[in-house]
């Protein structure tokens, strides 16, 4: 029998996909299931990106140059100069989506046996993308306890060595829901400076930040020219996930020119979700703020809710649309599993995301889920009734 490769058997599973069996057949024994795991905003997808495709009249669909289009990435630096980011059409090579701009990413900067330092919880493909490089995580652990701020410098200090490459976050964070501040932001870039390493940031939800707080970029610190990459996706912004367009972003020419070899060899992003794209950017500011004054309600529908449960601790995120929340449970994975197969309240049961795969350090975030607050309030309220009667059942098991 040949060989699988020791790469692909560390691999991890998403801890956000690896239930979809058990909610497979949930389905099919006629269980009505609230998707609490996944981050698809149920929010419509703009109209004029849809339209732009169903109207187009192209003959052929052609290859796109593998950076994108220039019309894509010219529109996308207006874009970001809007939002105080000076950044040029040079700058970009457009993704099939912010995943692939992780992975062009560690392609251009680490080398296999190289490191990365993450502060934890971190989006669980993370893990993964240094796997497929050959790269080694090295954690710095946040915690519930102060909303999963960011830790000491010193921390991130401790876990430098001569094979650290890079510094990554999200901002604002999957799985946590917190962002940054200005001081946390400038904290890093001095460090990164101070060790000539990297800062690359996942800035996928910059625009869902809730109460009157500020995003603040890498990309808006003229003295990380060199050591800052900033990845980002349509994904979330327009509610357009399966577009699969992101994009990768430095004014480092030597990382810009490194990383196009990555997309020429991949040859080009889709033709179709370009156009969609491109479209997308035309959107009002008024879609924004209706979706961020949404997303604000169902958040605090949903932390009220879930801190009104006997043992539930839960951090009160600041943007993005999750929440990390610790259950009075030994094993969340467990607890998760058998609300998919052996528990129901009238027919319905809910699906969560288990939190230990968000973290690298083993045996960590086991008593932790994370919740996608991407369904409406009233659905949100009766999935979190149900989850509470799940806990008091469980725990009498």
């Amino acid at each position: 029998m040949p060989k699988i490769s020791l790469k692909g058997l560390d691999m991890p599973e998403s801890p956000i996909r690896k239930l979809a069996p058990f909610a497979e057949k949930a389905i099919e024994d006629g269980k009505k299931i609230y998707f609490l795991n996944i981050g698809q905003p149920d929010i419509p997808t703009p109209k004029i990106a849809l339209e732009a495709v169903k109207n187009n009249d192209l003959d052929i669909l052609s290859y796109s140059p593998s950076s994108g289009f220039e019309s894509y990435k010219q529109k996308l630096a207006k874009y970001y100069q809007k939002n105080g980011i000076d950044i040029q059409s040079e700058d970009l090579i457009v993704t099939t989506g912010g995943s692939e701009a992780l992975l062009f990413t560690m392609g251009t900067i680490t080398d296999p046996g190289d490191e990365v330092i993450i502060p934890e919880p971190f989006y669980a493909n993370y893990n993964g993308f240094a796997v497929a490089s050959g790269v080694t995580v090295k954690p710095v652990e946040s915690t519930i306890e102060n909303n999963f701020a960011l830790p000491p410098i010193s921390e991130f200090e401790k876990q430098i060595t001569d094979r650290t490459r890079a510094i990554i976050l999200c901002n604002p964070g999957n799985p946590t829901g917190y962002l940054y501040t200005k001081d946390e932001i400038q904290q890093l870039a001095d460090l990164a400076l101070k060790h000539d390493i990297f800062i690359v940031a996942d800035e996928v939800y910059r625009e869902f930040v809730y109460d009157g707080v500020q995003h603040h970029s890498i990309m808006s610190l003229p003295e990380l020219k060199n050591h800052a990459i900033m990845v980002d996706s349509v994904s979330k912004r327009y509610s357009m996930c399966g577009a699969r367009i992101g994009c990768m972003v430095s004014k480092n020419r030597d990382v810009m020119v490194t990383a196009l070899k990555f997309a020429q060899a991949r040859l080009s992003p889709p033709t179709f979700a370009q156009i969609a794209s491109e479209a997308a950017l035309d959107t009002k500011d008024a879609y924004f703020e209706e979706v961020n004054q949404e997303y604000t309600e169902r958040r605090n529908t949903l932390i009220e809710a879930l801190e009104s449960i006997d043992g539930v601790k839960v951090a009160k995120p600041k943007g993005a649309f999750y929440c990390i929340a610790e259950l009075p449970v030994a094993d969340t994975e467990d607890f998760a599993k058998w609300m998919l197969s052996e528990y129901e309240m009238n027919g319905e049961t809910v699906m969560v995301a288990p939190a230990a795969g968000f973290y690298s350090t083993p045996n960590t975030g086991m008593n932790q889920i994370r919740i996608a607050y991407v369904l409406e309030k009233q659905r949100l309220l009766k999935a979190v009734s149900i989850l509470k009667m799940a806990l008091e059942t469980y725990q009498k098991l």
